[in-house]
Protein backbone atom coordinates (compact mmCIF):
# COMPACT_ATOMS: atom_id res chain seq x y z
CA UNK A 1 0.00 0.00 0.00
CA UNK A 2 1.61 3.15 -1.03
CA UNK A 3 1.18 6.29 0.30
CA UNK A 4 1.34 9.92 -1.07
CA UNK A 5 1.00 14.16 0.50
CA UNK A 6 -0.08 16.55 -2.22
CA UNK A 7 0.12 19.69 -1.22
CA UNK A 8 -2.63 22.31 -2.96
CA UNK A 9 -1.18 25.41 -3.32
CA UNK A 10 -2.99 28.45 -4.94
CA UNK A 11 -1.47 31.96 -5.58
CA UNK A 12 -4.42 34.20 -5.21
CA UNK A 13 -5.51 34.15 -1.57
CA UNK A 14 -8.20 36.75 0.23
CA UNK A 15 -6.41 37.23 3.45
CA UNK A 16 -2.79 37.12 2.61
CA UNK A 17 -2.30 36.99 -1.80
CA UNK A 18 0.94 35.06 -3.04
CA UNK A 19 1.59 33.64 0.39
CA UNK A 20 3.19 30.41 -0.77
CA UNK A 21 5.97 32.85 -2.14
CA UNK A 22 6.76 34.36 1.12
CA UNK A 23 10.24 34.34 2.15
CA UNK A 24 11.49 36.40 4.85
CA UNK A 25 13.39 33.00 6.79
CA UNK A 26 14.96 32.99 3.76
CA UNK A 27 13.01 29.67 2.28
CA UNK A 28 9.71 29.81 0.21
CA UNK A 29 6.73 29.75 2.64
CA UNK A 30 5.53 26.30 1.08
CA UNK A 31 9.61 25.10 1.28
CA UNK A 32 8.92 25.12 4.80
CA UNK A 33 5.53 23.02 4.76
CA UNK A 34 7.47 20.79 1.87
CA UNK A 35 10.37 20.25 4.23
CA UNK A 36 7.89 19.08 7.14
CA UNK A 37 5.80 16.30 5.48
CA UNK A 38 9.74 15.41 3.45
CA UNK A 39 10.01 14.35 7.23
CA UNK A 40 7.23 11.73 7.36
CA UNK A 41 8.39 7.91 7.49
CA UNK A 42 4.49 6.57 5.65
CA UNK A 43 5.19 8.64 2.28
CA UNK A 44 6.82 7.81 -1.09
CA UNK A 45 6.11 10.88 -2.93
CA UNK A 46 5.58 14.36 -1.77
CA UNK A 47 4.08 16.42 -4.52
CA UNK A 48 2.73 20.74 -4.48
CA UNK A 49 0.04 20.94 -6.58
CA UNK A 50 -0.36 24.42 -8.19
CA UNK A 51 -2.62 26.50 -10.03
CA UNK A 52 0.82 29.00 -10.70
CA UNK A 53 3.79 29.01 -12.96
CA UNK A 54 5.31 31.77 -9.83
CA UNK A 55 4.59 28.58 -6.99
CA UNK A 56 5.93 26.09 -9.73
CA UNK A 57 9.05 27.37 -10.44
CA UNK A 58 9.87 28.30 -6.67
CA UNK A 59 9.02 24.70 -5.82
CA UNK A 60 11.29 23.62 -8.32
CA UNK A 61 14.35 25.83 -7.06
CA UNK A 62 14.56 24.08 -4.19
CA UNK A 63 14.36 20.82 -5.88
CA UNK A 64 10.45 19.75 -4.76
CA UNK A 65 7.89 18.10 -6.97
CA UNK A 66 5.45 20.05 -8.22
CA UNK A 67 2.06 19.76 -10.59
CA UNK A 68 0.93 22.56 -12.26
CA UNK A 69 -3.32 22.09 -12.26
CA UNK A 70 -6.25 23.48 -13.90
CA UNK A 71 -7.01 27.44 -12.83
CA UNK A 72 -10.34 26.89 -12.28
CA UNK A 73 -10.92 24.48 -9.46
CA UNK A 74 -13.35 25.40 -6.41
CA UNK A 75 -11.18 24.01 -3.69
CA UNK A 76 -7.82 22.42 -2.69
CA UNK A 77 -9.71 18.67 -2.81
CA UNK A 78 -10.61 19.36 -6.14
CA UNK A 79 -6.67 20.33 -7.29
CA UNK A 80 -5.36 16.98 -5.37
CA UNK A 81 -7.88 14.64 -7.13
CA UNK A 82 -6.22 16.40 -10.50
CA UNK A 83 -3.36 15.14 -9.41
CA UNK A 84 -4.40 11.73 -7.66
CA UNK A 85 -5.93 10.76 -11.05
CA UNK A 86 -2.27 10.11 -12.29
CA UNK A 87 -1.09 8.87 -9.40
CA UNK A 88 -0.62 4.64 -8.35
CA UNK A 89 -0.72 5.62 -4.44
CA UNK A 90 -3.49 3.76 -2.71
CA UNK A 91 -3.39 6.47 0.12
CA UNK A 92 -3.53 10.43 -0.46
CA UNK A 93 -2.90 12.63 2.74
CA UNK A 94 -4.02 16.44 1.88
CA UNK A 95 -1.52 18.83 3.47
CA UNK A 96 -2.18 22.35 3.35
CA UNK A 97 0.28 24.88 1.78
CA UNK A 98 -0.25 27.40 4.69
CA UNK A 99 1.30 24.70 7.45
CA UNK A 100 4.97 25.70 8.22
CA UNK A 101 4.92 23.77 12.02
CA UNK A 102 2.85 20.50 10.70
CA UNK A 103 4.11 18.04 13.08
CA UNK A 104 5.44 15.27 10.60
CA UNK A 105 4.72 12.61 12.77
CA UNK A 106 0.74 13.95 13.05
CA UNK A 107 1.05 13.33 9.04
CA UNK A 108 2.01 9.70 10.20
CA UNK A 109 -0.89 9.26 12.01
CA UNK A 110 -3.08 9.93 9.62
CA UNK A 111 -1.71 7.06 7.63
CA UNK A 112 -1.86 5.02 10.51
CA UNK A 113 -5.16 5.41 10.68
CA UNK A 114 -6.01 4.85 7.26
CA UNK A 115 -4.35 1.62 7.21
CA UNK A 116 -6.07 -0.15 10.59
CA UNK A 117 -9.19 1.26 9.86
CA UNK A 118 -10.20 -0.19 6.12
CA UNK A 119 -13.31 0.53 6.35
CA UNK A 120 -12.82 4.15 6.40
CA UNK A 121 -13.20 6.30 3.31
CA UNK A 122 -11.46 8.91 4.81
CA UNK A 123 -9.03 10.21 8.02
CA UNK A 124 -8.80 13.52 9.80
CA UNK A 125 -7.23 14.72 13.04
CA UNK A 126 -8.51 16.82 16.06
CA UNK A 127 -6.90 18.52 19.33
CA UNK A 128 -8.68 18.73 22.35
CA UNK A 129 -10.20 22.65 23.03
CA UNK A 130 -8.99 24.15 26.46
CA UNK A 131 -10.64 27.90 26.65
CA UNK A 132 -13.98 28.53 26.06
CA UNK A 133 -13.30 31.29 23.62
CA UNK A 134 -11.99 29.14 21.29
CA UNK A 135 -14.20 26.49 21.22
CA UNK A 136 -17.26 29.96 20.82
CA UNK A 137 -15.52 30.78 17.83
CA UNK A 138 -17.09 30.19 14.34
CA UNK A 139 -13.68 30.29 12.89
CA UNK A 140 -12.86 27.35 14.94
CA UNK A 141 -14.20 24.49 13.29
CA UNK A 142 -15.82 21.80 15.92
CA UNK A 143 -15.98 18.05 15.25
CA UNK A 144 -18.19 15.13 17.59
CA UNK A 145 -17.15 11.68 17.13
CA UNK A 146 -18.86 8.16 18.07
CA UNK A 147 -17.45 5.40 20.57
CA UNK A 148 -15.23 4.27 17.82
CA UNK A 149 -13.81 7.53 16.81
CA UNK A 150 -15.44 8.29 13.52
CA UNK A 151 -16.83 12.05 12.89
CA UNK A 152 -20.76 11.93 13.66
CA UNK A 153 -20.49 16.08 12.84
CA UNK A 154 -18.44 19.09 11.88
CA UNK A 155 -19.74 22.54 12.61
CA UNK A 156 -18.34 26.00 13.25
CA UNK A 157 -21.06 25.98 16.12
CA UNK A 158 -20.22 25.18 19.96
CA UNK A 159 -20.70 21.14 19.63
CA UNK A 160 -21.41 18.94 22.11
CA UNK A 161 -23.66 21.83 23.36
CA UNK A 162 -23.61 21.57 27.46
CA UNK A 163 -26.79 22.36 28.79
CA UNK A 164 -26.01 22.28 32.30
CA UNK A 165 -22.90 24.03 33.80
CA UNK A 166 -19.89 25.26 31.57
CA UNK A 167 -17.91 22.87 29.68
CA UNK A 168 -15.71 20.75 31.01
CA UNK A 169 -12.29 21.31 28.37
CA UNK A 170 -10.49 18.24 30.17
CA UNK A 171 -12.80 15.62 29.20
CA UNK A 172 -11.55 15.54 25.92
CA UNK A 173 -15.25 15.42 24.43
CA UNK A 174 -14.37 19.20 22.95
CA UNK A 175 -12.39 18.97 20.02
CA UNK A 176 -11.65 21.47 17.41
CA UNK A 177 -10.97 19.92 14.11
CA UNK A 178 -7.95 20.83 12.13
CA UNK A 179 -8.09 20.88 7.95
CA UNK A 180 -5.65 17.63 7.27
CA UNK A 181 -7.09 14.65 5.62
CA UNK A 182 -6.22 11.33 4.38
CA UNK A 183 -8.22 9.87 1.72
CA UNK A 184 -8.57 6.38 -0.41
CA UNK A 185 -7.60 7.20 -4.01
CA UNK A 186 -11.22 6.00 -4.81
CA UNK A 187 -12.82 7.81 -2.65
CA UNK A 188 -11.17 11.24 -3.27
CA UNK A 189 -11.92 10.93 -6.91
CA UNK A 190 -15.47 10.54 -5.73
CA UNK A 191 -15.35 13.01 -3.60
CA UNK A 192 -14.62 15.83 -5.49
CA UNK A 193 -17.13 14.71 -9.01
CA UNK A 194 -20.06 14.80 -6.44
CA UNK A 195 -21.67 18.07 -6.08
CA UNK A 196 -22.00 20.03 -2.78
CA UNK A 197 -24.47 19.11 0.04
CA UNK A 198 -26.70 21.53 1.93
CA UNK A 199 -25.17 21.11 4.63
CA UNK A 200 -21.74 21.93 2.94
CA UNK A 201 -23.42 25.02 2.12
CA UNK A 202 -24.67 26.05 5.34
CA UNK A 203 -21.91 25.88 7.30
CA UNK A 204 -19.16 26.32 4.40
CA UNK A 205 -17.45 22.78 5.48
CA UNK A 206 -16.20 20.86 2.31
CA UNK A 207 -16.12 17.67 4.89
CA UNK A 208 -19.97 17.38 5.41
CA UNK A 209 -19.77 16.19 1.89
CA UNK A 210 -18.62 13.13 2.97
CA UNK A 211 -20.98 13.14 5.99
CA UNK A 212 -23.85 13.55 3.81
CA UNK A 213 -22.90 10.65 1.93
CA UNK A 214 -22.72 8.45 5.28
CA UNK A 215 -19.03 8.43 4.83
CA UNK A 216 -16.79 6.45 7.49
CA UNK A 217 -14.35 9.40 8.33
CA UNK A 218 -11.91 8.20 11.13
CA UNK A 219 -10.45 10.92 13.44
CA UNK A 220 -7.18 10.75 15.38
CA UNK A 221 -6.69 12.97 18.44
CA UNK A 222 -3.46 15.07 18.43
CA UNK A 223 -1.69 17.44 21.61
CA UNK A 224 -1.26 20.12 19.89
CA UNK A 225 -2.23 22.15 16.54
CA UNK A 226 0.45 23.77 14.13
CA UNK A 227 -0.49 26.74 13.34
CA UNK A 228 -1.96 27.79 9.92
CA UNK A 229 -0.56 31.17 8.08
CA UNK A 230 -3.70 33.36 7.20
CA UNK A 231 -3.14 36.83 7.80
CA UNK A 232 0.27 39.39 7.90
CA UNK A 233 0.11 38.79 11.85
CA UNK A 234 0.25 35.17 11.42
CA UNK A 235 3.33 35.08 9.38
CA UNK A 236 5.49 37.44 11.31
CA UNK A 237 4.78 35.29 14.35
CA UNK A 238 5.88 32.61 12.73
CA UNK A 239 9.16 34.07 10.99
CA UNK A 240 9.70 35.59 14.62
CA UNK A 241 9.74 31.72 16.32
CA UNK A 242 11.63 30.48 13.14
CA UNK A 243 14.35 32.63 13.94
CA UNK A 244 14.20 32.36 17.31
CA UNK A 245 15.14 28.37 16.90
CA UNK A 246 17.80 29.51 14.54
CA UNK A 247 19.32 31.34 16.88
CA UNK A 248 18.88 28.81 19.77
CA UNK A 249 20.65 25.68 17.49
CA UNK A 250 23.70 28.20 16.71
CA UNK A 251 23.74 28.47 20.47
CA UNK A 252 23.92 24.99 21.02
CA UNK A 253 26.38 24.24 18.20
Amino acid sequence: MKTAILIPARFASTRLPAKALLRETGKYLIEHVYEQASQTTCASDVIVATDDERILRAVASFGGRVVLTATNHQSGTDRIAEVAQSLDSDILINVQGDEPTIDPKAIDLLDSLMRTHPEAEMATLAVPFDRQENWQSPNMVKVVTDAWGRAIYFSRSPIPYCRDGTPDFSSGKYLQHLGIYAYRRESLLKLASLPPHPLEDIEKLEQLRAIAQGWAIQVGVVAHAGRGIDTPEDYALFVNSYRQQILQSRRAA
